[in-house]
């Protein structure tokens, strides 16, 4: 690069460091604006839109946070969701004990208003465990629904057990009206279990816990969940017993309501926040994604209304909490919100999903709730497209890493311990089937190579600048003449690119590679810090990935290496966008999964290698006598113009002259 360069590269850096410097100050000015309106707001005692202003603020990025306290009062205030305080996992018992609940009394239901379910107003909270060799589930009397559950098999980056939630801020329950027109959330009553006499465990065998919520006449609604040993997925049945006269005959529907805060699990947050969002599978149709790329917009509530499904996906990188109706949902209104940067959430979902109702005197709903890792393999055998869960890219992109990576990949995992050496197989097994497209690509810069003086010869012929396009045309009829195609180099590596975006999308999905060591890198599926800067980076980051340093040095000498001689005089900005990009993918790439940045830079080591190689095979001399050869060659038209010819001598028109 030249002084002019490099000076240009030095301003659009300092600029972006400026601007950088000047959002944040603006963010943080609009951030006490909101807060001031919001306050205003709660102070006239609107705390519907106060709520809602004091969320806005908190999609900014202050240093302090002062709101989140004012947001959950107000939840208290309207009977909404809390996130879980950090000690809330270590709160929840392990067996079944009673405590006091930690419910506000603003949310208490008023018995008198709840008519024949008004014995469930009131309670104690309890809960009930139930396990396998893969989880841990509690259940709490407080709505009878899944209060946490725990991941025996994974930790955190931090060396806590995976909580994929916990604690009252999760709802999840029915709402209806009765025959005399009472409002009901189950979530908000008290069950109590049947026949339960201690912790269940369904390692051995099913195991059932039944939770029921108990009304006047002998009425009841019963959720019965079911276990299976060495299994993510439970069932849920709810029965409705002698609920005929309770519920509105018309009623064909009811609405259940699910809420969760997403915690996060990973090192890399910003990594685990672009893999995190809300799936639904359209019933007979593609799952989808809530918002697509707007669920990422860290000021962005995203909401949309949908008819049948399959199932609801709260997912982040490594692990999801899905719901998944017996036969479809008949409607869902789901909403994602981002959480507050500087919060252990990730993001706060809800879904109001309408579930088809049979009207008798005694009826049920069956579903499934599958909690567990996004293994592409496991979630293949419930033949349910939850393997969609994991994002593997779209059309060929998929469809390489679903048929050829991923078999590869799991036939190496039943023979190799070491994660980084599956990686190094697997990368060269990858080179070595695309070794023929590296040769012709190899062949047709050596072409270019020899040709070099040929080129350099007609451009002295043509040095002023109003004769370039005279240049080009007798640049390429040298080419053509020769046989050799300027792009012949660049086909075949075209060809090999949707390899590297299948690899981009397949390692930080994998969870397999999931705090799996490395060398120096302690977790291949985030990035490998080898020392954290003292500030922050634009871009960059706030630590060095010793990964993405040896990716981006092993890229400029391949791209040093294996670039063409003859085209930089014709395009002279070319070096320098060659070399800039391994410097742009370095920024990008810093923070992203070791174990791609580490198969980046074998990738490059590899090439480089196998250049060394085919340059020890391919005699240049030999080349520039075949060109020679081919120039004393008359010019072989091409089909199409041999039919045009054709088509010209059968109409009796003369072909123009060249």
């Amino acid at each position: 690069m030249d002084k002019n360069t490099i000076t240009g590269i030095v301003l659009i850096f300092l600029i972006f460091l400026g601007f950088s410097f000047y959002n944040n100050q603006r963010t943080a000015k609009v951030f006490e604006a909101e807060t001031e309106y919001a306050d205003s707001l709660y102070a006239a005692g609107n705390y519907d839109d106060a709520r809602e202003a004091y969320i806005r603020a908190l999609g900014y990025k202050p240093k302090d946070q002062p709101t989140i306290d004012r947001v959950v009062e107000l939840n208290n205030r309207l009977g909404l969701a809390q996130p879980v305080q950090e000690n809330n996992a270590a709160a929840a018992p392990s067996d079944s004990v009673s405590a006091p609940s930690a419910t506000p009394s603003e949310m208490v239901p008023d018995s008198a208003a709840l008519g024949i379910f008004s014995s469930g107003a009131s309670g104690d909270q309890e809960f009930f465990r139930m396990e396998n060799d893969l989880m841990v589930i509690l259940f709490s009397s407080r709505g009878g629904k899944p209060y946490s559950v725990t991941l025996k098999k994974y930790d955190t980056h931090d060396g806590r057990p995976v909580v994929l939630f916990d604690g009252d801020s999760t709802v999840f329950g029915y709402k209806f009206f009765t025959a005399d027109n009472k409002p009901i959330k189950t979530d908000d009553l008290y069950f109590r279990p049947v026949n339960y006499s201690g912790p269940l465990d369904a390692s051995g065998g099913p195991a059932s816990l039944t939770m029921r919520l108990e009304a006047r006449n002998g009425a009841s609604i019963d959720y019965v969940y079911t276990m299976q040993p060495s299994d993510y997925m439970i069932s849920l049945e709810t029965k409705f017993n002698q609920m005929g006269s309770a519920i509105p005959a018309n009623t064909s529907s009811l609405a259940l309501d699910w809420k969760m805060y997403l915690p996060q699990q990973e090192k890399g947050r910003q990594n685990e926040d672009m893999y995190t969002g809300l799936k639904y599978k359209v019933f007979q149709e593609a799952v989808e994604d809530l918002g697509g790329a707007r669920q990422r917009q860290k000021k962005d509530v995203v909401t949309e209304n949908l008819m049948r499904t399959d199932w609801i996906a709260y997912k982040d990188q490594f692990f999801s909490s899905v719901l998944i109706a017996d036969d479809f949902f008949l409607n869902a209104s789901v909403a994602s919100l981002t959480a507050d940067p500087t919060s252990r959430y990730l993001r706060y979902f809800e879904s109001e999903i309408g579930v088809p109702y049979v009207h008798g005197e005694s009826t049920a709903i069956k579903m499934d709730m599958y909690f567990g890792p996004n293994s592409f393999t496991l979630l293949k055998k419930y033949d349910m497209q939850l393997e969609e869960l994991v994002f593997l890219g779209r059309n060929i992109i998929r469809w390489i890493n679903q048929f050829v990576i991923i078999p590869i990949f799991n036939v190496l995992d039943n023979f190799i311990v070491s994660y980084g050496l599956i990686i190094l197989i697997l990368t060269l097994i990858i080179k070595v089937v695309l070794f023929p497209l590296t040769h012709k690509s190899f062949l047709s810069q050596a072409k270019m190579r020899v040709m070099k003086p040929m080129v350099d010869e007609l451009a002295k012929k043509f040095p002023k600048q109003e004769d370039a396009m005279k240049k080009q045309q007798v640049t390429m009829e040298l080419y053509k003449k020769a046989g050799v195609s300027p792009m012949g180099g660049c086909l075949p590596m075209l060809l090999q690119m949707p390899i590297l975006f299948a690899m981009f999308r397949f390692f930080p999905t994998s969870i397999e590679l999931r705090q799996q060591s490395f060398l120096w890198a302690k977790d291949l599926s985030t990035y490998d810090s080898i020392f954290d800067l003292p500030f922050t980076i634009p871009m960059y980051g706030d630590h060095v990935s010793l990964f993405t340093l040896l990716m981006t040095v092993s890229t400029i000498i391949s791209t040093k290496i294996t670039s063409p001689a003859g085209g930089q005089e014709q395009m002279p900005g070319m070096k320098t966008m060659m070399y800039m990009m391994p410097v742009m993918f370095m920024l990008i790439l810093n923070n992203f999964s070791a174990g791609l940045t580490y198969y980046y830079f074998l990738a490059n080591v590899i090439t480089i290698i196998q250049t060394q190689v085919s340059r020890r095979f391919v005699n240049e001399s030999e080349i520039l006598k075949k060109i020679e050869e081919n120039k004393k060659k008359p010019v072989k038209k091409s089909k199409w113009a041999m039919r045009l010819e054709a088509a010209s001598k059968a109409s009796g028109r003369r072909l123009p002259k060249k």
